[in-house]
């Protein structure tokens, strides 16, 4: 995972530093893109964390719940529209996930 956050930062760094005009932000999109990749970066470390802890099977189901969590969100924030079939499939797979993380 290092690996490839490091390939990524080698390899788009010198087009953002060609380009650094046009990437100035506000302070604010600037503050929600650092809390992004924080947050990114805890997920990184804890599932790493949970892979040395032998925590695999529970460390891929939630990874597996990626999907979810835009829907989610999408949900909260834009307040869009749910279908019976993924209001079945989210509670489906929180369910899941609770009944892994009890063992």
């Amino acid at each position: 995972m290092v690996a490839g956050r490091v390939a990524a930062v080698v390899l788009l760094l010198p087009s953002a530093l060609r380009h650094v005009r046009r990437f100035r932000q506000p302070p604010t999109p600037l503050a929600q893109a650092v809390a992004i990749a924080a947050g990114a970066a805890l997920g990184l470390i804890l599932c790493l964390w949970a892979t040395r802890q032998q925590m695999l099977a529970l460390a891929v189901v939630l990874a597996s719940l990626y999907p979810a969590v835009p829907t989610v969100l999408g949900l909260a924030m834009l307040h869009e529209r749910v279908s019976r079939g993924q209001v079945v499939g989210l509670v489906g797979a929180g369910t899941a996930t609770i009944l892994l993380a009890l063992g």
